[in-house]
């Protein structure tokens, strides 16, 4: 049975203005549920690379991109925000009553009278190994993400990439797995330095079987994956190694997806917007961070934050026109003030 949620703003995207922007309807009383593709919060920042230092988000230096999703996380939870992770916003409605219905790909509904669109640069697809067959083991051996790592305990697993994703995830599954490759196409690592490191030591002591200057490039198996082909380079043989799961891990690619089908004026595969409150076409809806467009656009997540703070006071004058919003300082009233 499919589930309704109903809230003041359904942010369609987790990433980090997504999330800040649960801070500023927060302080004005508007509650917000997230709705994203990947199984956990903070977007690609999160996903893609954690460990990449982050040098222009004001007050901080230097920030590594999973730190500022967990600041971002502790930041909204006196606000209570609920998530739908690990589900695509495939259809939007408007409603009899003036709201609109968000619904998923699993048919989870998410009601409310406004709706922002802050889905980054689109919906994250992973990016697959030209492998003839690799479709077909999809949900059979073949995982291009991690949601559930007790998913591969005591089995065999072969992890292919040469990034943070790759080398974290091999590191974490070492104590996990029975069995744990890291195949990568080259002798260099694109992630973390430390990473790399305790990589070297896993694979010094057995815990990791590092294959390097090698792709996988065949897929075994009848009802399941249990046969995992890799190619040396510079050498015609091919070994095959006993595997229930292959993890290609080669980051991921933003497209528009089902939002492209929302009859949203676009420009270029961004959704335009009115720059007063970063409100689109639909009455309701709004488009704030890398995925909106308008003259002087800069696709900064800075930016993104000002946009999320300007759009719920929009939103919060939809839902109360009769009431007047004073500005507060946080300086003054703190957080537990509003």
């Amino acid at each position: 049975m499919s589930k309704t949620f109903e809230t003041d703003i359904v942010i369609i995207g987790a990433g980090p203005v997504g999330l800040f922007t649960v801070f500023e309807a927060g302080l004005i009383k508007l509650k917000c549920h997230l709705i994203d593709s990947l199984p956990i919060p903070g977007g690609q920042l999160a996903e893609i690379y954690p460990k990449k230092p982050i040098y222009d988000i004001p007050g901080f230096p230097e920030i590594l991109a999973g730190d500022l999703v967990e600041n971002l996380m502790e930041q909204i939870a006196p606000f209570k925000p609920a998530f739908t992770l690990g589900e695509k916003a495939e259809k939007l409605t408007k409603l009899d009553d003036g709201r609109w219905c968000v619904e998923t790909n699993t048919g989870t509904k998410h009601i409310a009278p406004n709706v922002a669109v802050a889905g980054g640069l689109g919906v994250f697809t992973p990016r697959k190994p030209q492998i003839e067959n690799i479709n077909y083991y999809e949900d059979k051996g073949v995982d291009y993400m991690i949601k559930d790592p007790e998913k591969y305990r005591d089995q065999r697993v072969v992890i292919s990439g040469g990034g943070d994703s790759a080398l974290d995830w091999s590191i974490f599954l070492a104590d996990v797995a029975k069995e744990v490759y890291l195949v990568h196409r080259r002798t260099g690592f694109r992630g973390a330095l430390d990473s790399v490191e305790k990589v070297m030591k896993l694979a010094e002591t057995g815990k990791i079987k590092l294959v390097t200057n090698a792709e996988v490039d065949e897929l075994q198996g009848t009802e399941k994956l249990n046969k995992v082909g890799i190619s040396i380079k510079g050498d015609d043989s091919k070994t095959f190694i006993d595997a229930e799961y292959f993890i290609p891990l080669f980051g991921l690619k933003p497209t528009l997806g089902p939002i492209g089908d929302w009859d949203l004026a676009l420009e270029k595969d961004s959704i335009v917007v009115d720059t007063s409150d970063y409100s689109t076409n639909l009455e309701g809806v709004y488009a704030i961070g890398d995925i909106n467009t308008y003259p002087g656009k800069l696709k900064l997540i800075l930016c993104g934050f000002h946009e999320g703070t300007l759009m719920v006071q929009s939103a919060f004058k939809r839902i109360y026109p009769d009431k007047n919003l004073v500005l507060k300082y946080t300086t003054v009233n703190g957080v537990n003030g509003f």
